[in-house]
């Protein structure tokens, strides 16, 4: 009835900006980064950190914590993990909007092309983050907004092409597959 063709409407006026997603882009100068061994996830005293290490760091980093763990700071007095590594530039691109898997993927092979000449990077990420309240997650079940809405999965590779994905759900949801 009326109800339907409105809705169609108000879909073919709005869906053009909805289905574009906004990037942006910065660089981040003299960043303090976790020093990582593909093979070792657990990390090791004075040589590489863990893959949770990362995560909290990368937390941090995409949340534009500082890492200089000044007392004076309200916020947080959060430090980079060791071992670690001054990185004199690194990259961060966001991507907000509807993005299908077939782009995330598209993404991935594309973020590889960095390992080529020069070979300046030793190893990236990518975060994919379901929105907070979402009403689906993972398999069949609904997405439990009770704290935070944690509905992520993020993907780090290594130079040789070795990579880690990790996940995570809150505490109500089922656990990926």
């Amino acid at each position: 009835g009326a109800e339907g063709s409105t809705l169609m409407s108000y879909f073919s006026k709005n869906q053009i900006q909805a289905l574009k997603p906004k990037i942006t882009f910065s660089t981040l100068k003299d960043l303090q980064c976790p020093v990582l061994q593909s093979n070792d996830l657990q990390g090791k005293p004075e040589e590489s950190c863990s893959t949770e290490e990362l995560f909290e760091w990368l937390g941090a980093v995409l949340n534009q914590v500082s890492l200089d763990n000044k007392s004076s700071s309200f916020l947080s007095t959060y430090c980079c993990p060791e071992p670690n590594t001054v990185v004199e530039k690194a990259f961060l691109c966001t991507i907000t909007g509807f993005i299908i898997p077939e782009k995330i993927i598209q993404l991935l092979e594309q973020l590889c092309c960095y390992f080529g000449e020069p070979k300046l990077a030793y190893w990236l990420t990518l975060t994919v983050h379901g929105f907070a309240d979402s009403p689906v997650s993972w398999r069949e079940s609904e997405h439990g907004f009770h704290k935070g809405g944690e509905n992520l999965y993020n993907f780090v590779i290594f130079r040789n092409l070795d990579y880690w994905l990790q996940m995570a759900v809150g505490a109500h949801d089922d656990c990926p597959p």
